[in-house]
């Protein structure tokens, strides 16, 4: 296996946000700067096939794919999703078939080929190192998503949302070309105790690659909200943990839970206390390097975390709605005029993700955000990512989630409450980034903007009478003379 530890840490690592925020266009920029350039894994088999279904606007994933080592698989993808001219816009998306516990072989191509596409582009045109971020929680096509990714050079991979104890070691194996597994998590139902099966996904990357050079092995960062949960991953972790990424509940997308019994306010979100603190003292007995996030993307933020021992800090709602980030000019625009208004807002929803986990909301006009927007949309779960696996009376593996539609989620043995105030992130995150499906009777799925509380400081990254910023300018704020370009 390569070694691959670095001899120097970032200070700035940029957040890997959401479906298609964090680009390839926006973790390049910040590369380029010298800092940790970071794109989202979540969803990018989807995401390059819209990409490709409207015609591959200024040919960036057909150049990444002339790098691809199967010439053949990207022919066979290529003739599946590429339109030349773009699919009419009141046209529906061809959807990506859902990926199962024994996925076809399209499925892992597609997936692998994304993942390289989206790390290929990022790290094109300059020396500087790239990561990508994936959620714990979407398992099913981490193991060819983490193949696809190396395959590129990736250099890091971060993970949250979840305890990724099993990745270390699947990075181990995946550098050899070696088969590798992941033992997925498995819900009880509300009529059998369930739970106790040990099903494991696997991935043999001779499915894709006959033969292949040892691949680097990317340093893994794990995202988490303790210390407990740090020492814990550190201690157990199937092979060597690089560093903590400590990200506190003001960030933006998916929160930790507060530890102990749910809260909530008289306004509904979560009641965090110092019980959900990490211990940076506890932290640096592990002799890892960390970095801190959530409402850490500011010169002054940076110092304090590095006099508190960090290597750094993670930024993300600041680079959410640069220039180069994923969001559409449209949604980017408004709420940035609500930054200068004064009038944005975020509420920690304990309900909406179908993970469980807390997801913060921004106020977006004509967004799931909106009460009446939520109520009109036909409850459809049709891209499946956040669908959670449960065992049936039979045995057999099958799979939920509880924002489809009530009656559908019951029939599968789930409980009625939890498809209560449940939203389709799926769906939404991708009309964030205008790869929106429009559905055969014209409906449009709506967005919802995510943002950590940190929004409210967005101006600052503005210069007077400008109406946008850039990455760069990011970067030059919070890192200011201590600034080292790449």
């Amino acid at each position: 296996m390569t070694n691959s530890t670095n001899q120097t840490n970032p200070l700035l690592i940029q957040g890997g946000m959401g479906v298609g925020v964090s680009n390839w266009r926006l973790a390049q920029a910040v590369s380029k700067e010298g800092q940790l350039g970071v794109v989202s894994g979540t969803m990018l088999d989807t995401v390059f096939a819209r990409r490709l279904q409207d015609g591959d606007e200024g040919g960036h994933m057909q150049r990444a794919c002339q790098h691809f080592p199967v010439k053949e698989l990207v022919d066979r993808v290529w003739q599946r999703y590429y339109r030349e001219s773009g699919k009419p816009a009141e046209a529906p998306y061809l959807n990506v078939p859902m990926i199962g516990v024994q996925p076809t072989l399209a499925s892992l191509e597609l997936i692998v080929l994304a993942n390289f596409a989206e790390v290929y582009l990022a790290k094109e045109g300059h020396q500087g190192k790239v990561g990508i971020n994936y959620l714990e929680k979407i398992q099913l096509p981490t193991l060819p998503s983490l193949y696809g990714a190396m395959l590129a050079g990736v250099d890091y991979v971060l993970m949250g949302a979840g305890i990724p104890k099993a990745i270390p070691g699947i990075l181990d194996g995946l550098s050899e070309h070696k088969e590798v597994s992941l033992k997925l998590n498995i819900q009880s139902t509300a009529s059998s105790e369930g739970g106790n099966d040990t099903t494991y996904l696997t991935f043999n990357p001779r499915d894709i690659l006959l033969n292949g050079k040892t691949l680097k092995r990317p340093d893994f960062l794990a995202i988490v909200s303790s210390h407990t949960l740090a020492a814990n991953i550190a201690k157990k972790a199937s092979g060597k943990v690089n560093g903590f990424v400590i990200e506190n509940h003001t960030a933006g997308g998916h929160n930790a839970p507060p530890r102990g019994a749910l809260q909530l306010s008289c306004e509904g979100e979560p009641i965090y206390t110092k019980r959900d603190e990490a211990d940076l003292e506890e932290l640096k007995k592990l002799g890892l390097p960390f970095w801190l996030a959530g409402m850490y993307g500011s010169a002054e933020k940076l110092q304090e975390a590095l006099a508190l021992g960090a290597a750094g800090v993670q930024v993300g709602t600041p680079f959410a709605f640069c220039q180069e980030s994923g969001i559409t000019e449209e949604i980017k625009t408004s709420t940035l005029q609500k930054v200068l208004d004064q009038t944005v807002t975020i509420f920690t929803d304990p309900c909406a993700s179908a993970s469980g986990y807390p997801f913060k909301i921004t106020n977006v006009d004509n967004s799931l955000s909106e009460s009446a927007v939520y109520q009109a949309r036909e409850r459809v779960c049709d891209l499946g990512y956040l669908r959670s696996a449960y065992t049936r009376n039979d045995g057999s593996i099958a799979f939920r989630c509880p924002g489809e539609g009530e009656a559908d989620y019951v029939k599968k043995g789930g409980l009625a409450d939890d498809t209560v105030n449940r939203k389709c992130l799926c769906n939404a995150l991708l009309s964030n980034i205008g790869l929106g499906q429009t559905r055969s009777n014209g409906y449009e799925e709506p967005p919802l903007v995510t943002a950590g509380d940190h929004i409210a400081a967005l101006s600052q990254f503005l210069s007077p009478g400008e109406s946008s910023y850039s990455a760069r300018a990011v970067i030059e704020l919070i890192l200011g003379k201590q600034l080292v370009k790449a």
